[in-house]
Parts: structure tokens; sequence; C-alpha cells
């Protein structure tokens, strides 16, 4: 197998409670099963970077991207904007054209930290594969804010579906 042949699926996260980093598992569960499925395992390397430690020269090496955050008081996470901050000019007109699949755990809605990675990703002229994937944990409270997610199965499998096709498209 030629080196060139492997495809990159960079899966970038950032999750203080748990959830956002529970999706990204779960899509890369969804992802190495599409690259089985398809037999192709061998030509699809899966590259998991919290949004702290995710750099410019990672994100120029893949070939796909998929970002999981929290929404924090109506935007996306702090941790993942810095990320954006910091990885923007370096790539920016370097990623034309390649998909990326966002995911958004979210107390309520999500769609204000939709809108701003979406923002984001077309600066970079990044292809969306799918609408955005938001999993709602109702959390409402302080309490509930604060406490450790423990996303359900029926969304772990719709971040598998989301990694899953990803990796399809990859391959």
């Amino acid at each position: 197998m030629n080196p060139s042949d492997t495809k990159t699926l960079l899966i970038i996260w950032h999750s203080r409670t748990g959830a956002a980093l529970q999706m990204a598992r779960a899509a890369r569960r969804g992802a190495l099963a599409a690259a089985r499925e398809l037999q192709a395992g061998p030509r699809l390397r899966i590259l998991v970077r919290p949004a702290a430690r995710a750099t410019p020269k990672d994100l120029l090496a893949a070939d796909g991207i998929l970002l999981s955050a929290p929404e924090n008081l109506a935007a996306l996470s702090g941790a993942m904007k810095e990320f954006f901050d910091r990885c923007y000019y370096p790539v920016l007109d370097r990623k034309n054209g390649t998909p990326y699949a966002l995911m958004i755990a979210a107390g309520s809605d999500g769609a204000s930290a939709v809108r701003q990675a979406e923002r984001i990703c077309t600066g970079w002229r990044l292809t969306p594969i799918a609408p955005a994937l938001i999993v709602c944990t109702h959390a409402q409270t302080p309490e509930r804010i604060a406490a450790p997610k423990h996303i359900t199965a029926a969304d772990r499998a719709r971040c598998e579906t989301l990694g899953g096709t990803l990796a399809a498209l990859l391959l």
C-alpha cells in the first residue's frame, strides 16, 4: 500500500463535563466501523486531539475534520474558540474543500455555537458533509450544567453515524 493512499481523519474535541468527549469517541468508533466495513482499515488514520493540543500542522495533514465541542453561554466553549483563534490564520486558504462535520453538546439548543463554528469553517472554506449534529443534554440549572454528562445510546449512535459517514467519504 502506498502511504499516500492513507487518509487522515482528525477529530478535535473539547469537553468540560464529558458530553463532547463521549460524542468524539462515538464518532471515532463509527469511523473505525466504516473503515472495517469498507475493508479499508489500513487506509484510514484517525487522530484524536483535545482542542488545547491540536495544531495547524494537524489540520494541514488532515483529509477530513470532525469537531466536537460544548456550547457554553450561547457560544462555543472557550477552549474550542481558542483552538480556532490559534489555528485560523496559519491554515487559511490551505484547506479549501476539505470535508468536515460538527457536533455540539448543548444544554438547550446549541444553535449559537453551531453558527459560530460554521462561520469559522466557512472562512476556512471547509465543506460540510452533513448538518451540524446537536446533542441536547437539557441541563438548565447550575448544578446540572456543571455535573458530568452521560450521552444516551441513541445520541451516541447518531455520533457514530456521522463519524462513519465522514470516514466513508474519505475512503
